[in-house]
């Protein structure tokens, strides 16, 4: 029986060994289907990881906020002909923070096999490392680009971190970073813990939790950094 793979990218400029299982490679060299956010960057990561693939005789079906959600079905087809599919995101983890959750609901409502591989995951990375809560936590992806929209989401997630004892974790497109952190140092009690986690994985890896008066005093430039924030 045919299966969808979800298959881990890498969140680093990275050794893959050093990140993925073996595995990953087999199911690389014995798939000829993709579902992939990004297709110039799906291929680059399935050369670094198997470099005899012959890339020129893949099929490659591009999955992301612009693509037709009437045309993701489809991708499924050689699934239904009896040949695996391979879903790989931007994100390190298919169906986490990632538009790869769609293909895969038609997938459950079809009655195929889904196969989850190990990978890393910056967002399950960062919660572990972080200290804080594990037992509760609450993913909310990107928080409004608008300030006060921003302060205003920042100051609900402050409160219901500590309401319910629950970690909050969000995320910013690196070239905001370094604003989104001034709003949470302005917005967050002196007391509040908050973990940074940039660069997972890679040789630049920074993970620390700390008070927000504690990061007032020493604060990080994460320009163009991919980060995770989490508040606890």
């Amino acid at each position: 029986m045919a299966r969808l793979f979800l298959v881990p990218n890498l969140i680093s400029d990275c050794n893959w060994q050093s990140v993925l299982p073996y595995n990953v490679k087999n199911i690389l060299g014995n798939t000829s289907f993709y579902v992939v956010e990004n297709i110039r960057t799906a291929r680059r990561f399935i050369k670094k990881v198997n470099s005899e693939t012959d890339i020129d005789k893949l099929t490659f079906f591009e999955l992301n906020k612009h693509t037709d959600p009437t045309e993701i079905t489809k991708f499924l087809v050689p699934v239904e002909q009896g040949m695996d599919v391979a879903v790989i995101s931007e994100a390190g983890s298919p169906g986490v923070a990632d538009p790869g959750a769609e293909i895969v609901k038609i997938a459950h409502q079809k009655g195929y096999q889904v196969v989850p591989l190990v990978g890393p995951s910056s967002i399950l990375m960062a919660l572990m490392a972080s200290g804080l809560n594990g037992q509760n936590f609450a993913f909310n992806g990107y928080l409004p680009v608008n300030r006060k929209e921003r302060i205003k989401a920042i100051t609900e997630l402050e409160r219901r971190a500590f309401k319910v004892k629950q970690t909050q974790i969000f995320i910013e497109t690196p070239y905001r970073n370094n604003a989104l952190l001034a709003d949470i140092l302005a917005s967050c009690s002196p007391v509040t813990l908050l973990c940074i986690a940039a660069g997972i994985t890679g040789e630049d890896e920074f993970i620390a939790t700390k008070t927000i008066d504690e990061w007032k005093r020493v604060t990080p430039d994460l320009h163009k950094r991919p980060a995770v924030f989490l508040i606890g």
